[in-house]
C-alpha cells in the first residue's frame, strides 16, 4: 500500500478499487485487518487525544475520507488519487461480501436505525448474509455490556464488522476488543447507518466533490453543527498552514 504521513498521521493513498481489493484479499486469506478512515474532524481531535491517535495508528489500513484531507494533503505535496468516503466504501464492501458470501455484522446507532439499516442493505443486496446487528448504546456495567456484545459478534460467524458509533468511542472500542471479535475485518463507519436508513440525507454529489458535506450538515442541523465545524475547520486550516510552511519541510 502507498502510505503517506500528513499532519504527523500515517494514512494510505489509495483508490476505492485498490482499497476494496486489499480488504477482499485479507478476508479471503483469513487474516485480520483493522481499518479506519480519517477526516478533518478526526485529524484535529487526534492532535490533542493520544488515546484516539493510538487507536487510529494501530490500524493496518487508514483510508482518507473527506475532501478537506485530500486537498490539504495535496497542498502539502502528497500524491492522493481520490477520496475514499466511508459510506461509499461500506456499500462497495457489501457488494463484495454478497459476491464472496462473507457474512457481515452491523453494530451501532439507535436500535430502530440499525434495524432499518439491516433491512435496507438486505433489500439492496439480496445475496448478502447479515449475521447479526446490535445498537450502539451498551456502555454500562463497567464493561460487562461491551463484553456481551463482543461475544454476540464472535458467535455470529461474521467475517466483516461495521461499527457505526461516534468518534473516538468506536476507534477505542475496536482497538480494545479486536482480538476477541472473531472477525477478519472491522471498520468504523461513523454516521453511515443514519444515511443508509434514511434518517439523515447525504449531501448532493456536487457538494461531496467540492468538500462541502460539512456545510450541508450545518444546513440540516444548524444549531448543533455550526460551532463544531467552525472550530474544527479553523483549527485544521491553521494546522495545514503550519505543515506547509514548517521550516522542517525545507531542510
Amino acid at each position: 500500500m502507498a502510505r503517506i504521513t500528513f499532519l504527523g498521521i500515517p494514512m494510505d493513498s489509495l483508490t476505492m478499487a485498490e482499497s476494496v481489493a486489499y480488504i477482499e484479499h485479507k478476508v479471503q486469506s483469513n487474516a485480520f485487518l483493522q481499518h479506519v478512515v480519517v477526516n478533518v474532524a478526526k485529524l484535529v481531535h487526534m492532535q490533542k487525544d493520544p488515546k484516539l491517535t493510538e487507536s487510529v495508528t494501530a490500524c493496518e489500513m487508514i483510508n482518507i475520507d473527506g475532501m478537506g484531507v485530500v486537498l490539504g494533503a495535496r497542498f502539502c505535496g502528497h500524491q492522493v488519487p481520490e477520496r475514499v468516503a466511508g459510506v461509499d466504501l461500506f456499500h462497495e464492501l457489501l457488494i463484495m461480501s454478497a459476491k464472496q458470501e462473507f457474512p457481515v455484522f452491523l453494530l451501532g446507532a439507535k436500535a430502530d436505525v440499525v434495524e432499518k439499516t439491516a433491512s435496507t442493505v438486505k433489500s439492496l443486496y439480496p445475496k448478502l448474509t447479515i449475521a447479526g446487528f446490535h445498537h450502539g448504546y451498551f456502555w454500562d456495567n463497567d464493561g460487562a455490556d461491551e463484553q456481551a456484545v463482543v461475544e454476540q459478534i464472535k458467535a455470529s460467524g461474521a467475517k466483516l464488522l461495521f461499527v457505526a458509533i461516534t468518534s473516538p468511542k468506536k476507534e477505542n472500542f475496536i482497538n480494545k476488543w479486536q482480538n476477541q471479535l472473531g472477525v477478519n475485518f472491522v471498520m468504523g463507519v461513523g454516521g453511515t447507518f443514519d444515511v443508509v436508513s434514511g434518517t439523515v440525507k447525504r449531501a448532493p454529489k456536487w457538494m461531496q466533490n467540492y468538500g462541502l458535506e460539512w456545510f450541508y450538515r450545518i444546513i440540516q442541523e444548524p444549531r448543533r453543527m455550526w460551532k463544531r465545524y467552525l472550530v474544527t475547520n479553523t483549527q485544521f486550516l491553521w494546522l495545514l498552514i503550519k505543515e506547509k510552511f514548517s521550516p522542517k519541510k525545507h531542510q
